[in-house]
C-alpha cells in the first residue's frame, strides 16, 4: 500500500514554504492571483531531477511550462500546440526553451530500443511509451550510436533529441504564425546537467528570418 506519509510530508512542506512566503513578501502571493505574464516557455521532460523553477532560482509566475517524456514536441499533439499557441498569443511569451537533460531515461531507453545501448540498460519502452518515445527510437537508429562509448552515445542522443525538437517547434503553426505576423519569438535549445547542475545553451537560438 502507497505510505500516505510521502503525500502528508508534501502538504506539511507546502504550508511551511506559504508561511514563509507570507512572512517575507507578504504581497507576493495575493498578486499572482490577478493574473500571470512570464516571457519563457519552458518545454522539458518530466524528470524529477530537472525542475526548471529550482534550477533557475525563479519564483512562481516566471516560467510558463510543459514537461512530458524526453522533452519531446510533436507536431500532430494538440496538447503541445495549444499550449505554445496559449504561450505566446495570451500569455506573451517571448522565448521557448526546449531543454534536455542528461541521463535521461526516454533516450536511454530509445538507445536500448535502436540496439546502441548496453545489455545492462533498461528494456526499450513498450505500449503508450513506446509510441510516444517512437521518433525518438528512429533519431537513436538514425545516428548509429552503437559504436561509441555508453556515454558518449547517450550524450549524443540527448543533444540531437533538442536540435531536432527546436526545428519542430520552429516548423509548427503557432511559431510561423507568430514570426509571419512580426512577433519576435526566440526559440533556443538548452541541455541541464543533473550531475553538475550546469543548464548549457547549445547555441542553436532561432529568431524569424
Amino acid at each position: 500500500m502507497p505510505s500516505q506519509a510521502i503525500i502528508d510530508n508534501l502538504f506539511k512542506r507546502n504550508a511551511l514554504w506559504m508561511d514563509k512566503v507570507n512572512e517575507e513578501e507578504p504581497t507576493f502571493l495575493p498578486t499572482l492571483d490577478k493574473g500571470q505574464s512570464p516571457k519563457v516557455l519552458w518545454i522539458g521532460c518530466a524528470d524529477s531531477r530537472a525542475p526548471e523553477s529550482v534550477v533557475t532560482a525563479s519564483r512562481p509566475g516566471d516560467i510558463f511550462v510543459h514537461r512530458n517524456i524526453a522533452n519531446q514536441f510533436h507536431p500532430e499533439d494538440d496538447s503541445a500546440n495549444a499550449i505554445l499557441t496559449y504561450a505566446i498569443e495570451t500569455v506573451g511569451c517571448e522565448h521557448v526553451a526546449i531543454v534536455g537533460h542528461t541521463q535521461c531515461g526516454g533516450a536511454l531507453a530509445c538507445l536500448h530500443a535502436a540496439g546502441s545501448a548496453p545489455a545492462t540498460a533498461p528494456s526499450g519502452p513498450t505500449g503508450a511509451l513506446s509510441r510516444w518515445l517512437a521518433p525518438l527510437t528512429k533519431l537513436a537508429t538514425s545516428l548509429q550510436l552503437s559504436g561509441k562509448p555508453h556515454h558518449d552515445a547517450l550524450t549524443t542522443l540527448i543533444e540531437e533529441n533538442v536540435r531536432v525538437q527546436v526545428e519542430n517547434v520552429c516548423a509548427s503553426a503557432p511559431i510561423g504564425e507568430a514570426w509571419a505576423s512580426g512577433k519576435g519569438v526566440a526559440v533556443h535549445g538548452w541541455i541541464y546537467e543533473v550531475g553538475t547542475g550546469k543548464l548549457r545553451d547549445l547555441g542553436i537560438t532561432r529568431t524569424a528570418a
